[in-house]
């Protein structure tokens, strides 16, 4: 049955990303060659998957990746027999360009540095794309293998791809460039196996190009993490976490070892040098990748506890089945036993990691957020995490430990003071830190969504009791503040009950602190409620527990709190200034009023009676 080719429009934000591609990565074009590659090899795994619970997808003969130049044609094909796609996966992944988000590539793109833009190809999702670097023209004829259709897609890289019915003997991929006349280079023989081995010479599947009708190896096959350490340069280390992660910066630290004992397994894995792109919340799964007997299984047996994410590589065993399926992976002891051996060797890594401050620091700004997670959903391994966590600090620059905050404490006190909220350089100049400060008291700040949860799990660390400072009411008598006369406070007995009165539909209740110093008033959270961020946090996502009703606390020495409770005591109504009062609290600790115009309102009218 014959149909007409389809034509199908990229769109206008892939038409732009395109040309950004073709002209804003020039200076590395030789690497679509390793993209190419690499997603072929990565076809041929997905075969090998499916094939052990489907024989009927088994791999015909030697898999392998061919590359055939062809200088007369002025082409050059790279032919898989993996996977395969049908018609429609041809369109959802040669027609969709980047699932992280073409636009948020294209500004990236245009912001990043001259030399830093080829890094940004892997992190996007768009390799395949930098075959227009050098070709006018990419034609891709692929059949789904255990199907017998076959399809083609061809685009020109303008804003338009084609697809329409194609014939291929076996399932499998041919992707065939119209190379450009300046990109003639990449149809020597010579100069193909030169890119192959430094990009890919650790790909275990066999890579020829062909020469004069010859199939020539094109890389050595040998798994990385199967050769002893001694043989393996920190630049073909580099080189195998760049293809594993599809990024291209140089890994924070390598782990390879081999365990052998009752169980048995190779490791080699990276915790990369940054923090990977991603404009919208990435899976919350780790994507280590399995292996039985050097053979790819899966990178969904979770190897590694989602606050390690971050981490990346291969675990080879024998002491699994090859046709091991992913129900029995979630169901073996083995691989409970692997995922233990693996989390314990990160963890103690990153432990020795820490010891050295400075260089321990660019993992933590990458992945102490993740890291977080693990003391908040993980108890075996919480007390050992939190000896990991970093912080800001009120009393110190740069970065400090849970630890190292301890011994710095006063004599006297006796809990991790600590203060959540949206942003660690406003925290720092927060009103609820002032009664602390003016006693010395260090306070840490904590600026992740995620701290808003953990505190409560950790509960205290070497026997000291965490405590935000914003929930419940902190007991700082036995530390007196230097300078601060006890007869300066004035009397609140009229005025808290007033205010309380004025503002009993919005908040909890009002009372007196020793926690300020300049300001008049802050708010707080009930004793035994949530913290104040963990309220704020539930409100935005819809998942409010109650009315936002706090603690409102007065500062007794404040000029503003010692005039309106002169005013209570003549009998004053202080209605609309209990509401002013509430809304600066509310400001300065970064909610909005609870009427904008009433606040605007009452403020003008407060600076008019002053004028």
């Amino acid at each position: 049955m014959t149909e007409s080719v389809e034509r199908h429009a990229f769109g206008a934000e892939v038409g732009r990303l395109l040309d950004l591609v073709v002209h804003a990565l020039y200076s590395e074009r030789e690497i679509f060659l390793r993209e190419l590659v690499a997603n072929a090899a990565d076809a041929v795994d997905r075969r090998r998957f499916e094939a052990l619970t489907h024989p009927d997808l088994s791999l015909p003969g030697e898999p392998r990746v061919r590359i055939t130049p062809d200088k007369a044609a002025r082409t050059l094909t790279i032919s898989d027999n993996g996977i395969g796609m049908d018609k429609a996966e041809l369109a959802q992944h040669l027609g969709t360009i980047a699932r992280s988000g073409t636009l948020a590539f294209a500004r990236a793109m245009e912001a990043q540095k001259p030399a830093d833009k080829p890094s940004l190809i892997g992190q996007f999702g768009v390799g395949f794309y930098s075959a227009f670097m050098v070709a006018e023209r990419v034609e891709v004829t692929s059949r789904r293998a255990g199907t017998e259709e076959a399809w083609a897609w061809a685009s020109e890289g303008r804003g338009e791809y084609t697809l329409a019915p194609a014939a291929r003997e076996e399932a499998g991929t041919d992707i065939v460039l119209h190379m450009k006349a300046d990109a003639e280079e990449f149809l020597e023989p010579l100069r193909l196996q030169t890119i192959i081995r430094k990009w890919a010479d650790h790909i275990t599947l066999p890579i020829v190009v062909v020469k004069e009708g010859e199939e020539q190896a094109a890389n050595e096959g040998t798994a990385l993490w199967r050769k002893p350490k001694s043989e393996i340069t920190e630049e073909a280390y580099a080189e195998f976490h760049r293809h594993l992660g599809h990024v291209f910066d140089t890994p924070w630290a390598t782990l390879h070892w081999r365990a052998e004992g009752t169980l048995e397994f190779t490791a080699l894995l990276f915790i990369p040098g940054m923090k990977p792109f991603t404009p919208v919340e990435e899976a919350r799964e780790s994507r280590l990748r399995l292996h039985v007997r050097r053979m790819f299984i899966t990178d969904e047996a979770a190897l590694l506890p989602p606050w390690l994410r971050f981490v990346n590589g291969v675990v080879d065993t024998e002491d699994l089945p090859l046709n091991v399926s992913r129900e029995m992976l979630q169901a073996t002891p083995v691989l409970a036993r692997i995922r233990r051996a693996v989390t314990a060797r990160v963890l103690s890594e990153l432990k020795t990691r820490a010891k050295d401050s400075g260089g321990y620091t660019p993992f933590w700004e990458n992945f102490g957020a993740t890291l977080k997670e693990g003391v908040w959903e993980d108890a075996e391994h919480r007390a050992e995490l939190a000896a990991l966590l970093r912080f800001r600090s009120s009393a110190q620059e740069g970065w400090t430990s849970l630890a190292d905050y301890i011994a710095r404490m006063k004599e006297g006190q006796e809990e991790i003071y600590i203060l959540v909220g949206d942003d660690a350089a406003a925290l720092a100049k927060s009103p609820q830190l002032e009664g602390f400060r003016a006693r010395g008291l260090e306070v840490l700040l904590l600026s992740d969504p995620i701290d808003a949860f953990w505190p409560e799990r950790l509960a205290s660390f070497e026997g000291k009791a965490l405590r935000s400072i914003t929930q419940g009411q902190v007991d700082l008598s036995k530390l007196p503040a230097e300078g601060q006369a006890e007869e300066e406070a004035t009397d609140l007995s009229k005025l808290i009950p007033l205010l309380r009165e004025a503002l009993k539909e919005d908040v909890a209740g009002v009372e007196e602190t020793a926690q300020l110093v300049d300001s008049p008033a802050v708010l707080a959270a009930q004793a035994g409620a949530p913290d104040l961020a963990m309220q704020r946090m539930m409100r935005r996502a819809g998942r409010a527990l109650g009315p936002d009703r706090a603690v409102l606390r007065l500062n007794p020495r404040h000029a503003l709190v010692r005039r309106l409770a002169a005013r209570a005591e003549a009998g004053e109504d202080l209605t609309e200034m209990a509401g002013l009062l509430l809304d600066l609290a509310r400001v300065q600790d970064g909610d909005a009023p609870r009427d904008p115009a009433g606040f605007a309102r009452r403020v003008a009218a407060a600076l008019a009676a002053e004028a």
